[in-house]
C-alpha cells in the first residue's frame, strides 16, 4: 500500500531549478535512501514533503490525501515527522522537556486553560509527561531525562532529536543525515537504532545520508539525485554498480565492505 506519492515535483528559486520532475511512490513499511552530491536537492525534497517549501509544479499525496501546499503543522499532525541535518534541539531545556514540547502537538486544552492552570490542562500536562517518560525509556534515554539537552554526547543528541520526532506519533519519518558528525561506533549504534524504531513503531522511513555504509547497510531501495534530477533508482547492489551514480557521486574507488 502506498503511503506517500510525490508526483513530478519541481521547484524553482528565481531562475534556479533546485528539483526537477521528482517522482516517488513510497510503500508503507519501506526504508528508502535518498542520496546524491551536495546541492543535489535532497533536503529540498524533504522541505517540500513537510510543507516548508511549496513546489512550483507537481503534487504530494500522503495516504491518498493531497498535502501539497499544506502548512507544516497540519502535515505533522497528519503523521509526517522529520529531523534535520543540523541538530535543532532546545539546547537549554532538559531532555524530557524537549520531548514534551513535541507531545504538545496533540494537546486539546485551550490557551486560557493553560494560563489559569485549569484541571483539564493539568491533567493533559501530566499525561504528556508520562508519555514523554515512556518514550525516553523505549529509546534508552531515560537516564538522561533531566540532563540539559545541549550537554548530551553527540550521538545521544541525535537519538533525542529522533525521539522528539517520534513523540508526534508519525507514520512517515524523514531523517536528514542522522549520522553526520558521528564516529564509527556511534554510526553503528545509530543504524541498529533506526532499524529498531522502524520495527517498534511500524514506521516508513526516508533517509538522506552521505555515509554510504549507513545507506547500503539498512536501505532496501535507494534513489540518487544529481543537480535536482533523479539519475538512478534501485537496490544497494544496483546503485553501487550504476555507471551514472559512480560518475556523479560514489567515485570509481567506492568501497562498502
Amino acid at each position: 500500500m502506498s503511503i506517500l506519492k510525490a508526483d513530478h515535483l519541481t521547484i524553482r528559486f528565481g531562475g534556479l531549478t533546485a528539483v526537477s520532475d521528482f517522482y516517488l511512490d513510497l510503500e508503507e513499511g519501506e526504508l528508502v535512501g535518498l542520496i546524491g552530491p551536495n546541492g543535489a536537492g535532497k533536503t529540498t525534497v524533504f522541505n517540500m514533503i513537510t510543507g516548508v517549501y511549496h513546489p512550483t509544479q507537481g503534487e504530494i499525496y500522503f495516504r491518498d490525501q493531497k498535502i501539497t501546499r499544506q502548512s507544516v503543522d497540519k502535515i505533522t499532525a497528519l503523521g509526517i515527522a522529520r529531523t534535520f541535518q543540523n541538530i535543532r534541539l532546545f539546547a537549554n531545556l532538559s531532555v524530557i522537556e524537549n520531548v514534551m514540547i513535541a507531545c504538545h502537538l496533540r494537546i486539546k486544552s485551550s490557551v486560557l486553560s493553560a494560563a489559569f492552570g485549569l484541571p483539564s490542562y493539568l491533567q493533559e500536562e501530566n499525561y504528556i509527561r508520562e508519555e514523554a517518560e515512556k518514550l525516553l525509556k523505549e529509546v534508552k534515554l531515560e537516564n538522561f531525562k533531566n540532563y540539559v539537552a545541549g550537554g548530551l554526547p553527540y550521538g545521544e543528541q541525535r537519538k533525542l532529536e529522533i525521539a522528539r520526532a517520534l513523540a508526534t506519533h508519525p507514520k512517515l519519518l524523514l531523517l536528514d543525515e542522522p549520522a553526520a558528525g558521528m564516529n564509527p561506533q556511534e554510526t553503528k549504534e545509530l543504524m541498529a537504532f533506526i532499524l529498531e524504531i522502524q520495527e517498534k513503531y511500524k514506521l516508513t522511513i526516508i533517509l538522506i545520508e552521505h555515509d554510504m555504509k549507513v545507506v547500503m547497510g539498512i536501505c532496501k531501495r535507494i534513489l540518487v539525485l544529481d543537480y535536482g534530477k533523479t539519475i538512478a533508482e534501485g537496490n544497494p547492489e544496483e546503485i553501487q554498480h550504476n555507471p551514472e551514480v559512480i560518475k556523479a557521486y560514489l567515485g570509481v574507488e567506492a568501497n562498502y565492505a
